[in-house]
Protein backbone atom coordinates (compact mmCIF):
# COMPACT_ATOMS: atom_id res chain seq x y z
CA UNK A 1 0.00 0.00 0.00
CA UNK A 2 1.11 3.09 -1.03
CA UNK A 3 1.35 6.21 1.34
CA UNK A 4 1.52 10.02 0.82
CA UNK A 5 5.34 10.04 1.26
CA UNK A 6 5.74 7.89 -1.46
CA UNK A 7 3.74 9.69 -4.05
CA UNK A 8 4.77 10.78 -6.88
CA UNK A 9 3.98 14.50 -7.46
CA UNK A 10 0.82 14.78 -10.33
CA UNK A 11 -2.47 14.96 -9.69
CA UNK A 12 -5.37 12.44 -10.98
CA UNK A 13 -5.87 11.48 -14.88
CA UNK A 14 -9.56 10.33 -15.30
CA UNK A 15 -10.47 8.87 -18.36
CA UNK A 16 -13.84 8.18 -19.77
CA UNK A 17 -15.86 8.52 -22.59
CA UNK A 18 -19.36 9.59 -20.96
CA UNK A 19 -18.98 13.26 -20.22
CA UNK A 20 -21.61 12.98 -17.20
CA UNK A 21 -19.93 10.26 -15.52
CA UNK A 22 -15.82 11.94 -15.80
CA UNK A 23 -17.18 14.83 -14.12
CA UNK A 24 -19.16 12.93 -11.51
CA UNK A 25 -15.75 11.67 -10.58
CA UNK A 26 -14.00 14.66 -10.71
CA UNK A 27 -16.32 16.35 -8.36
CA UNK A 28 -15.95 13.72 -6.08
CA UNK A 29 -11.81 13.63 -6.30
CA UNK A 30 -12.04 17.10 -6.17
CA UNK A 31 -14.48 17.67 -3.65
CA UNK A 32 -11.54 15.68 -1.21
CA UNK A 33 -8.72 18.26 -1.83
CA UNK A 34 -7.52 16.00 -4.88
CA UNK A 35 -5.74 17.95 -8.24
CA UNK A 36 -7.88 16.40 -11.12
CA UNK A 37 -7.11 16.11 -15.24
CA UNK A 38 -9.71 14.66 -17.74
CA UNK A 39 -9.51 12.89 -21.08
CA UNK A 40 -12.49 11.65 -23.18
CA UNK A 41 -10.11 8.72 -24.23
CA UNK A 42 -6.72 6.80 -24.31
CA UNK A 43 -5.36 8.96 -26.75
CA UNK A 44 -6.06 11.86 -25.31
CA UNK A 45 -4.74 10.79 -22.09
CA UNK A 46 -1.42 9.77 -23.57
CA UNK A 47 -1.41 12.83 -24.72
CA UNK A 48 -2.45 14.59 -21.40
CA UNK A 49 0.74 12.18 -19.59
CA UNK A 50 3.34 13.67 -22.39
CA UNK A 51 2.53 16.83 -21.26
CA UNK A 52 2.72 15.84 -17.37
CA UNK A 53 2.66 12.96 -14.93
CA UNK A 54 0.01 11.68 -13.41
CA UNK A 55 -0.19 10.16 -9.75
CA UNK A 56 -2.95 7.91 -10.39
CA UNK A 57 -5.15 6.84 -13.35
CA UNK A 58 -8.67 6.35 -13.55
CA UNK A 59 -9.83 4.69 -16.54
CA UNK A 60 -12.64 3.18 -18.03
CA UNK A 61 -12.50 -0.19 -19.97
CA UNK A 62 -14.55 0.69 -22.92
CA UNK A 63 -14.22 3.49 -24.68
CA UNK A 64 -12.87 4.86 -28.32
CA UNK A 65 -9.27 3.28 -28.93
CA UNK A 66 -7.39 0.61 -27.12
CA UNK A 67 -9.90 -0.73 -24.59
CA UNK A 68 -9.55 -3.37 -22.05
CA UNK A 69 -6.78 -4.80 -21.42
CA UNK A 70 -4.77 -3.25 -23.91
CA UNK A 71 -6.03 -0.02 -23.04
CA UNK A 72 -4.32 -1.26 -19.39
CA UNK A 73 -1.31 -2.03 -21.21
CA UNK A 74 -1.34 1.56 -23.17
CA UNK A 75 -1.73 3.64 -19.67
CA UNK A 76 1.25 1.54 -18.19
CA UNK A 77 3.19 2.72 -20.49
CA UNK A 78 2.27 5.88 -20.62
CA UNK A 79 2.46 6.36 -16.96
CA UNK A 80 4.73 3.53 -15.92
CA UNK A 81 4.71 4.65 -12.11
CA UNK A 82 0.84 5.79 -12.16
CA UNK A 83 -1.14 3.30 -10.58
CA UNK A 84 -4.34 2.28 -12.49
CA UNK A 85 -8.12 1.96 -11.37
CA UNK A 86 -9.83 -0.11 -14.14
CA UNK A 87 -13.48 0.95 -14.21
CA UNK A 88 -16.08 -1.03 -16.57
CA UNK A 89 -19.98 -2.32 -16.26
CA UNK A 90 -18.95 -4.71 -18.58
CA UNK A 91 -17.01 -6.74 -15.87
CA UNK A 92 -17.74 -10.33 -15.81
CA UNK A 93 -20.23 -10.07 -18.46
CA UNK A 94 -19.92 -11.58 -21.86
CA UNK A 95 -18.70 -8.30 -23.79
CA UNK A 96 -16.31 -6.86 -20.58
CA UNK A 97 -12.81 -8.22 -19.46
CA UNK A 98 -13.30 -9.86 -16.01
CA UNK A 99 -11.90 -7.93 -12.97
CA UNK A 100 -8.84 -10.68 -12.60
CA UNK A 101 -8.04 -9.68 -16.31
CA UNK A 102 -7.58 -6.36 -15.68
CA UNK A 103 -5.76 -6.70 -12.74
CA UNK A 104 -3.38 -9.49 -14.10
CA UNK A 105 -3.02 -6.47 -17.08
CA UNK A 106 -1.47 -4.29 -14.81
CA UNK A 107 -4.38 -2.34 -12.73
CA UNK A 108 -4.19 -1.67 -9.36
CA UNK A 109 -7.69 -2.01 -9.09
CA UNK A 110 -10.65 -2.84 -10.94
CA UNK A 111 -13.97 -1.29 -10.03
CA UNK A 112 -17.37 -1.75 -11.68
CA UNK A 113 -19.82 0.71 -12.30
CA UNK A 114 -21.55 2.24 -10.82
CA UNK A 115 -18.91 2.85 -9.36
CA UNK A 116 -19.93 4.14 -5.38
CA UNK A 117 -18.18 7.46 -4.01
CA UNK A 118 -16.92 5.66 -0.84
CA UNK A 119 -15.40 2.99 -2.93
CA UNK A 120 -13.49 4.97 -4.89
CA UNK A 121 -12.21 7.44 -2.40
CA UNK A 122 -11.22 4.41 -0.61
CA UNK A 123 -9.04 2.98 -3.45
CA UNK A 124 -7.71 6.14 -4.21
CA UNK A 125 -5.97 7.05 -0.76
CA UNK A 126 -4.81 3.10 -1.05
CA UNK A 127 -3.56 4.02 -4.27
CA UNK A 128 -2.07 7.63 -3.38
CA UNK A 129 -2.72 8.57 -0.03
CA UNK A 130 -4.95 11.52 1.14
CA UNK A 131 -4.51 14.97 -1.17
CA UNK A 132 -1.48 16.30 -0.62
CA UNK A 133 -1.58 19.56 1.35
CA UNK A 134 -1.17 22.81 -0.24
CA UNK A 135 0.66 25.48 2.23
CA UNK A 136 -0.08 28.83 1.37
CA UNK A 137 2.46 31.82 2.72
CA UNK A 138 1.60 33.94 5.57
Amino acid sequence: MAHASSRTDGDILIIDDDAILRELVADWLEAEGYRVRKAAHTAAALKALEEAPAALVVSDMFMPGPCGAAAIAVLRRGAPSAPVIALSGGFNTITGISTEEALAAGAARALAKPVRRAQLLIAVSELIGPPTEVCSAP
